[in-house]
């Protein structure tokens, strides 16, 4: 013990149960002990616990969460923003509701603004203040883009990729791309590319026909295995059933191969469960079929997060925010959530998935997509990242590395 021990108590989620009196105990940026206020004496924590009495009021301590897609948040949006400050503004406000790892997203966008954009958030990386960046394009479907701008959707280019990896400095922990596009794979193709330079290959915003997706997620698969140091031996399909063509019967798209992928432990998918993107329904299902190890929570959220409905930006593009959801100015298309991965969290457990599922989903799992094993779990000797939430799960207290974030 350093001498600077301090105990969270409540109902602790760890990755296997919730303890009802349990504690927390921090050393530092350390988890040094978790397990039951009874048992906090024998292992030496007496005099810490002793000082934090039982709180009556039904809170859970969960591990800090871990978002692996996200745009922006508090008015602040990572692909407009012009210095490292404007994008810590969109961290800081998914901080304060627990997100205490976040990979920063961009969007389609000239190649000379993706490149202005990765050196930014490599800054931010190299700080420690995000947990890696994900390239949502420019190597997309047109058919399938959703909210991003036509315009700035490019054909796979592993020279713009070789380019945009070196200067995230090892920090680009993802880029979707499209599989049925020429030069996503193949030995020399961008999905190799991606997995040479220690990022994942993250399958999404397609129209691929189950052949091409069967294909590019077994290839990326074996490239992963074979690779020395790579953060994953698995890619990711970026934000299943939303930018892909729809799962019908007679024409079955991209997503039953998606899902028996994910069955198979072969790739984790993302799922954007904050009512909004998916029915909570299908995100129950989708855990149910895959399990909790081969799904994650991720929010997507842009700059409207934490904000009121208004008028806001994604990347070129207009959205406009009404009644909590954000869709394109000129368009139909859902542009970006506005939820917090608590939120999420939340709506995923009011869906019918278990609570220690539904925060493994948004912690652990997605920690171990981002191969950062010291994060996502209440273990002792796991990073010091934690939520304190009331008993409906609203934040009260956040900890990241040991000091606090919020009260």
């Amino acid at each position: 013990m350093t001498g600077q021990a301090q105990a969270l108590r409540g109902r602790v989620v760890t990755p296997e149960t919730v303890i009802e009196d349990g504690v927390v105990v921090l050393d530092g940026a350390t988890i040094d002990w978790v397990g039951t206020a009874s048992d906090a004496a024998a292992a030496g924590h007496g005099d810490v616990v002793a000082r934090t009495p039982r709180p009556d009021d039904g809170r859970y301590v969960l591990p800090g969460l871990v978002d692996l897609h996200c745009h922006g948040g508090g008015g602040a949006s990572f692909p407009d923003a012009e210095d490292a400050a404007a994008a810590q503004h969109a961290v800081d406000e998914h901080r304060r509701h627990g997100t205490t790892s976040l990979v920063a997203s961009l969007v389609a966008a000239p190649p000379a603004a993706l490149r202005a954009g990765v050196r930014i958030l490599a800054d931010l990386a190299d700080a420690g203040e995000i947990a890696g960046i994900h390239l949502e394009g420019p190597f997309l479907s047109v058919v399938r883009c959703g909210a991003q701008d036509p315009e700035h959707i490019l054909d796979p280019d592993p020279a713009l990729t070789d380019a945009l990896l070196e200067l995230g400095r090892g920090h680009v922990a993802t880029m979707t791309l499209a599989p049925e596009l020429p030069g996503s794979v193949g030995d020399d193709g961008v999905a190799a590319r991606l997995v040479a330079g220690g990022a994942l290959p993250s399958w999404g915003h397609t129209d691929a026909g189950p052949a091409e997706t069967r294909q590019a997620l077994a290839e990326s698969r074996a490239q992963l295995a074979e690779a020395v140091g790579a953060r994953s031996a698995r890619p990711t399909v970026t934000h299943l059933f939303n930018g892909m063509h729809p799962w019908h019967h007679r024409d079955p798209g991209p997503i039953g191969e998606c899902l028996a992928a994910a069955r198979r432990g072969d790739v984790v998918v993302e799922l954007i469960g904050d009512g909004t993107h998916l029915d909570p329904a299908t995100v129950r299902e989708v855990y149910e079929l895959v399990g909790r190890e081969n799904a994650v929570l991720v929010t997507d959220a842009m700059a409207a997060a934490g904000m009121p409905d208004g008028s806001y930006r994604l990347g070129p593009q207009e959205v406009t925010v009404a009644d909590g959801v954000a869709r394109l100015t000129y368009g139909d298309s859902i542009a970006g959530g506005t939820a917090h991965l608590l939120d999420v969290v939340r709506t995923t457990v009011a869906g019918g998935v278990p609570l220690v599922d539904a925060v493994y989903m948004a912690s652990a799992g997605p920690a171990a997509v981002l191969g950062a094993a010291e994060a996502g779990a209440l273990v002792a000797g796991g990073r010091a990242d934690v939520v304190v939430t009331d008993a409906a799960l609203h934040p009260v207290h956040v900890v990241r590395h040991g000091q606090e974030v919020t009260r």
